[in-house]
Order: structure tokens, then sequence, then C-alpha cells
């Protein structure tokens, strides 16, 4: 008899629920927000609002990847998550000039509540957590001989 259950579990399911749901929401927030104002006003901050407008196209990527299950996929974008937020919020705080009008990732995520600083953390370590094989899980020694 061989065991037919995947060797890890899927992204989208259990507490990863609660986890693409959020990116849903940041995925929406972002997108709408950088369309906007991408739309209206990009001569007043190109950057910092083309940035917005990438940022929302990312954590629509990531919530599709983790939903889904497409690991790779979700570890890419869940990865260019980490660095935007890292890099953007260190530039908005020491090169203001670039930023003028805040971005989802400037200050790290400040006027999102901080939120877009923690979720790629978390998102990363869900990647990390399901990923894992039940063989992993095993203590070692063990063996896989049906008796």
């Amino acid at each position: 008899m061989t065991d037919q259950r995947p060797p890890h579990r899927a992204t989208g399911t259990g507490p990863g629920r609660l986890l693409v749901a959020v990116y849903g929401i940041l995925a929406l927030a972002a997108t709408a927000r950088g369309v906007y104002q991408v739309a209206t006003k990009l001569d007043e901050a190109p950057v910092a609002y083309l940035l917005s407008l990438a940022s929302g196209v990312v954590y629509a990527v990531a919530t599709f990847a983790l939903a889904t299950d497409r690991r790779r996929l979700a570890w890419i974008t869940v990865g260019i998550e980490t660095v935007g937020v890292l890099v953007v919020g260190t530039l908005s705080l020491v090169d203001v000039g670039e930023f003028p009008d805040e971005t989802v990732w400037s200050g790290f995520g400040q006027g999102y509540g901080y939120v877009p600083l923690v979720l790629p953390f978390l998102g990363l370590w869900w990647l990390w957590s399901t990923g894992r094989t039940r063989a992993d899980d095993r203590a070692p020694g063990a063996t896989d001989h049906l008796g």
C-alpha cells in the first residue's frame, strides 16, 4: 500500500487561508491605490507611484500563488516583496526626495499598520513550514517499512 498524500501541505489550506485573505486585501488596496496614483498624478512622484502599482501586482501574484499552491512562484513573489519592503522602506526614510508621497512599502508599510513589513516574513515562514515533507517530521533513524 502506498501513501497517496502529497509530500507537503498545500499553502492555501488551514491557517494559510487567512494568509491568502490578507494578501488578497493588500493586493486590492495596493493595486487600486497604484492605479489611481499613476492615472491621476504620475508626474508628481513617478518613482513612488510606480512602486505602489508594482507592489500591488506583486501582492496579487503572491495571492494567486499561495491560494493555488504554486510554491515556486510564491517563493519568488514573497521574496520580491520582502526585498521591496526592506529596500523601499529604508530609501523612503533616507532619501525623502524620491518619495515625496507614500507607497505601500514607504516607511516599512507604516501607512498600512506595518502589515507590509510583517506579511512577507509570515509568508516565507508559511512556505517553509508547509514545504516540509512528512519524512522531515519522522524521528531520526525511523524507516518507512510497512510491516
